[in-house]
């Protein structure tokens, strides 16, 4: 049976869990239970701290998991990334006082407050900026400069408004791009197989719709330049000779723009399904 680390709480748990339920797997009905059995499909759910989850799968007591990419390289695990999970993105930088710093050379000598000790540090001795003191904070690194603990952060970053209320500035390159991946070791990789396949069409569903319609046969070239799909679009004849049907696979986000062109082209009786599952 399949052991699988699933986020029990924080900004992953939700979208992975509803995120399973669309794969085809079942889920824990009490969002207090930390184990749930889906004997259906063979696989036994642990729901466990997100920060906690590579360390599991590094050391085997579990075979795969889902955590943040953050999590996983400062945790140090053996543990892999084998694919994204399109959600959970976010953006780590380095932010001090205004007009303070400018850049990493001059961390030298500091102490920088983060919530992410080993993955700052690997970054900053790949970086070649050394005797940097980082100081290990569980949340709320914004308050470290103030409070005189710190002087400099590195922290996720959406907009900065957080950082600026706090008096801070960003600097610096971009630390980490990180969003949500499943993770496992080499040697459990085949047997996580089947998991990354529903996974994956979970992500096909979400990203695409099917798109058909009806366009003259000596426009079908045009049609096709428009909207490709991933192969190939899926062409019909129809009791027209002059006219056929087709089938495409369409970014979500560009539906409308390819309807518009299709339309100007000379297509019609365009209509867009939504995916429910894949397997590409």
């Amino acid at each position: 049976m399949l052991r699988v680390a699933v986020p029990n709480k924080g900004s992953l748990s939700d979208t992975a869990a509803a995120m399973l339920v669309e794969a085809g797997y079942g889920s824990r009905r009490d969002p207090r239970d930390l184990h749930f059995v889906d004997a259906r499909n063979e696989v036994e759910f642990f729901y466990l701290r997100p920060r906690d989850i590579a360390t599991y799968v590094g050391s085997g007591a579990l075979d795969v998991g889902i955590t943040g990419r953050d999590l996983l390289l400062d945790s140090g695990s053996s543990a892999h990334e084998i694919a994204e999970l399109g959600f959970g993105d976010s953006t780590f930088r380095f932010a001090g006082p205004a007009g303070r710093f400018s850049n990493l050379s001059e961390l030298r000598g500091a102490r920088v407050a983060t919530s992410y000790p080993n993955l700052v540090a690997d970054f900053l001795n790949a970086q070649g900026v050394a005797d940097v003191d980082v100081v290990r904070l569980d949340g709320a690194v914004e308050s470290a400069v103030r409070l005189g603990v710190a002087d400099a952060v590195a922290d996720v970053v959406s907009t900065g408004g957080t950082l600026r209320q706090a008096g801070l500035e960003i600097f610096g390159p971009v630390l980490l791009e990180s969003t949500a991946v499943l993770i496992s070791r080499d040697d459990k990789r085949d047997a996580a197989s089947t998991l990354l396949r529903r996974l994956q069409g979970v992500l096909v569903a979400r990203q695409y719709v099917l798109m058909d319609y009806d366009v003259p046969q000596a426009l079908l070239e045009a049609a096709c330049a428009i909207a490709p799909g991933i192969e190939s679009p899926t062409v019909s004849p129809l009791h027209d000779p002059e006219w056929v049907a087709v089938r495409v696979m369409v970014p979500r986000n560009e539906t409308n723009q390819v309807m518009d062109a299709l339309h100007d082209l000379g297509a019609r009786a365009i209509l867009v399904s939504s995916i429910h599952a894949a397997r590409l």
